[in-house]
């Protein structure tokens, strides 16, 4: 063991607020139901209700590849600093 004493990186980094935002996004935006609660603009005849939630699905599928691949380079990051 050596006497150098143990530096502790912090928990809450820059990576981990933009995972977070980046997984609660899809959320929000879902439950704010009065944000898109409306029948205009019509998108090839489809009224905005049903169009926009459905952009959301794949909203919600690139965010969470997103967050899933800043996780994994931040936990790889972790663990090199942990040997060094």
């Amino acid at each position: 063991m050596s006497d150098a004493p143990e530096v502790n990186r912090p928990v809450v980094t820059p990576v981990r607020v933009v995972v977070a935002v980046c997984l609660v996004a899809p959320f929000v935006a879902m439950l704010w139901v009065s944000s898109y609660a409306r029948i205009e603009p019509t998108l090839i005849g489809i009224p905005f209700f049903y169009w926009y939630q459905m952009l959301w699905v794949v909203i919600s599928t690139l965010l969470t590849m997103i967050a899933y691949k800043l996780w994994q380079r931040d936990q790889r990051a972790r663990k090199e600093g942990a040997r060094s």
